[in-house]
């Protein structure tokens, strides 16, 4: 009855749609005088046998004919096919019988001429049929006295009511109907992955939570083991022949707790390895040797203490101290084979791209009512380092690569529109940027050197060109100075006049685009930069830099830090080994979010407490991060492959 009902309403919309105001009457109408709500052969019969034959409706007739052999076109209705053709002989032979009844040849005469040359090339058959309209009697006629007896008509309407009952009241159903069922099906569908994405999730909270606390233990243990040893070698020298068995049983101790949290640990290990077994990977990097000797117990030690303390001291916010953020909805995406380099939202949301190591670009959407016209792959044939929609519509996506290349892809045309090229003296397109009001765009381009152990520390001599988007030809070459450091990070402001660019010393530099000039510039941070953001309000601009500092600076008084956050515990920079770190603003600017080299991204709340949020676990560091341009929801993309959509609740 459901399915009834919205195949009704798509009949109405299509209706209403085309003007035809007059039909949509008529399906009101009989829709009111509708009893039986399903299938009617008798209708159809009367249609058939009532209506087009009696009124010599030659045309309608055919027409309903041929839309049955459509209905009837796939492999499994063989059967259909062949019988309704058998009967399409028979009621257009009864058609002539009842023209020549009526005295009508001449309707007779105009059939022919209409579709003769189709009757003839069905078979020969039809050959003796051109005839009748000049006989005298056909009645009479031995090949056409058994078309016009009773006999012969009560069987053709019994084959033709047996027909279609069995065509439409068995398991068929019209395609209206299947759309209904089939949505039912997606719909049902989606809610079981929401609730299995969800359960996954939790069972990888799970997870990290025994993790830490066999993590916490062992850590125990060694500062246990370390005590236990000063003391027993305290013993030993002070009093001859006491035995330190009081060691021994606080290391039996110790040691049976931790056995018991590994029993439980490996009964979770084993219940999440069947959602995601490359969690399993990360539970082995702890390994417990009790029997180790000082300098094992002194390297345990002071592993505990790194992950305790900064290097001044100061207490590290843990990843613990961040609730987990709550989500509306969460969607997945699987279409690479290699670690997610990059991901972007397109200028309004509806589009996203997303890049892997392997040079491959995927454009596709995360909601099922925006159309998949736009989704494409693109083979770019080297590393992806940059992507930037066009800030003015959702039509141009650009592509820096690490071989000189910037590929704009038309998304409506489904084809690279323009390959431009660096000079071979900056290989490296490590960043792209449009400007939200002139069809402008800046490509910061570098080199690289040996020896760095990071992306960001192995980038050299940079080059930052403006290009035009009209003629896909370079404008102009902003000023650097002499023997710039390479420059890591691109952001414009509002009105597209200022440029700031961030670079491997530390520096801030800001430009005025009108004149083509640096205008200001300050130190902001003792390394390199990452990643630098406006602030919403145009009056300051953040910074992420590979120390894992993350500040906002005065834009009114250039080098005053108005917050500051050290998000190092999560990203661990010096072992990155993706691109480079980034983060990205929500569209209030109160939410920071940033990359991880754990499996969760930290959610900074901007000038709020000190705690902030953490993003659902994948299963890989968390490489790439930007949110959606006007809805609380972000992406994050993962060494694991996948790119998800999470919609959080304000």
């Amino acid at each position: 009855m459901e399915n009834l009902l919205y195949a009704e309403e798509l009949v109405r919309e299509f209706l209403v749609f085309r003007g035809f105001t007059t039909s949509l009457q008529a399906f009101d109408k009989e829709l009111g005088t509708d009893i039986g709500k399903g299938f009617q052969v008798d209708k159809i019969m009367d249609l058939i046998f009532s209506i087009y034959i009696p009124k010599f409706q030659a045309e309608n007739l055919t027409g309903l004919l041929k839309f049955f052999k459509q209905c009837f076109s796939s492999s499994s209705e063989l059967e259909f096919i062949a019988t309704l053709s058998k009967l399409e002989v028979s009621i257009l032979r009864f058609y002539i019988v009842h023209a020549i009844r009526s005295g009508r040849k001449d309707k007779v005469i105009e059939f022919f001429a209409i579709y003769g040359n189709d009757l003839l090339q069905r078979g020969q058959e039809w050959m003796s049929w051109f005839a009748i309209p000049y006989l005298k009697n056909p009645n009479v006629e031995p090949q056409f006295r058994i078309y016009f007896s009773q006999e012969w008509f009560d069987a053709l309407l019994l084959s033709v009511r047996n027909l279609l009952s069995e065509a439409f009241s068995g398991t068929r159903i019209p395609a209206l109907l299947k759309i209904s069922s089939e949505r039912s099906v997606i719909n049902r569908l989606k809610k079981d992955v929401k609730q299995l994405n969800l359960r996954l999730s939790e069972l990888q909270a799970l997870l990290e939570e025994k993790e830490k606390q066999l993590h916490h233990l062992r850590s125990n243990l060694t500062i246990k083991l370390e005590l236990d040893a000063s003391q027993a070698h305290s013993k030993t020298y002070n009093v001859s022949g006491i035995s330190t068995s009081s060691a021994c049983d606080n290391l039996s101790q110790a040691s049976d707790e931790t056995c018991l949290l590994e029993r439980q640990y490996a009964k979770e290990t084993e219940e999440v390895s069947v959602q995601d077994p490359s969690r399993l990977s990360q539970a082995s990097k702890f390994e417990l040797n009790p029997h180790a000797g000082d300098g094992g117990s002194n390297s345990r030690l002071q592993m505990f203490q790194d992950d305790l303390y900064l290097d001044n001291g100061r207490d590290v916010q843990g990843e613990e101290d961040f609730s987990e953020v709550k989500i509306d909805f969460q969607e997945t995406f699987l279409g690479h084979t290699n670690p997610i380099s990059q991901c972007r939202f397109s200028a309004s949301g509806n589009n996203v791209a997303s890049a892997s190591v392997d040079g491959t670009v995927r454009i596709w959407t995360y909601d099922s009512s925006t159309p998949a016209s736009r989704n494409a792959t693109i083979y770019c044939g080297s590393e992806i380092m940059s992507l930037e929609w066009d800030c003015k519509s959702d039509r141009l996506l650009l592509i820096g690569t690490a071989e000189g290349g910037i590929k704009a892809w038309n998304v409506d045309a489904k084809r690279v529109v323009c390959d431009l090229t660096t000079t071979s003296a900056f290989p490296s397109v490590v960043d792209l940027k449009c400007s939200p009001v002139e069809p402008i765009f800046v490509s910061a381009a570098a080199s690289k050197r040996s020896g760095g152990a990071t992306l960001i520390e192995s980038l050299d001599c940079p080059s930052l060109t403006v290009w035009n988007m009209k003629t896909w030809k370079p404008m102009t070459v902003l000023p650097l100075g002499k023997d710039p450091p390479a420059v890591t990070s691109l952001c414009f402001n509002h009105n597209g006049k200022i440029l700031a660019a961030a670079s491997t010393d530390g520096m801030i530099q800001m430009f005025d685009m009108s004149a083509g000039l640096q205008i200001t510039g300050w130190p902001a941070h003792d390394s390199g930069i990452s990643s630098i953001l406006f602030g919403p309000d145009e009056t300051s601009i953040f910074s992420l830099g590979i120390d894992g500092k993350i500040y906002e600076w005065s834009l009114q008084k250039p080098g005053k830090v108005l917050w500051s956050r050290n998000c190092s515990s999560f990203c661990h920079f010096e072992n990155s080994t993706y691109n480079k770190h980034e983060m990205a603003l929500d569209a209030n600017g109160r939410r920071l979010l940033v990359t991880s080299g754990s499996v969760r991204a930290p959610i900074y709340q901007v000038q709020g407490p000190m705690k902030g949020m953490k993003s659902l676990p994948h299963s890989g560091a968390i490489t790439t991060v930007d949110w959606h341009p006007t809805l609380p929801i972000f992406l994050t993309g993962s060494a694991d492959h996948s790119v998800r959509v999470t919609s959080i609740l304000s």
